[in-house]
């Protein structure tokens, strides 16, 4: 028995709060890890949103990701103006434009920002074994469902108001 188990249940941290505590210190990590690919997380998101489901409309992925669409715009604008994403028309609403990752972004995706991912994952999972690291996965997904979260949106994302 360790000193953690021997306290009153007050005093022994909680699941929540453990998650949380991680949670905060992986998103401070990997907007550390990503810094040097003159990229923000939610820059990060968005091309991984882009990249998962090419197509999407701006206003679908706003909706989604629970963020002004003006401020959705200014990210795309800075994606765009690297290359790394670009606006199509949407063939069933053409007053609408639908994303998607060009050429350069998607070589960006698996050569730079794909490899930062797994190396953060890696290091944030660093103690555990590989089985314990699927059934943490499994055990997170769960709760994330149970949660009624939106699958692969940070809740960041809601925060990115002007």
């Amino acid at each position: 028995m360790n000193d953690l188990d021997r306290r009153v249940p007050w005093q022994r941290p909680t699941t929540a709060f453990l998650l949380a505590q991680i949670g905060a210190h992986a998103a401070t990590r990997f907007a550390q890890r990503i810094a040097g690919l003159d990229l923000t997380p939610p820059q990060a998101g968005l091309l991984r949103l882009v990249g998962v489901q090419p197509g999407q409309s701006q206003q679908v992925i706003a909706r989604r990701l629970g963020t002004p669409p003006s401020r959705l715009v200014l990210l795309i604008d800075d994606l765009e103006g690297r290359g790394l994403v670009e606006r199509r028309r949407n063939p069933d609403d053409r007053r609408h434009h639908a994303l998607y990752l060009t050429d350069k972004g998607t070589a960006f995706m698996r050569n730079e920002l794909g490899p930062a991912g797994a190396a953060h994952d890696d290091d944030i999972c660093a103690g555990l074994t590989g089985a314990e690291r699927e059934k943490l996965h499994d055990l997170l997904t769960r709760i994330t469902a149970q949660q009624e979260l939106t699958e692969g949106v940070h809740p960041g994302y809601r925060q990115l108001g002007p």
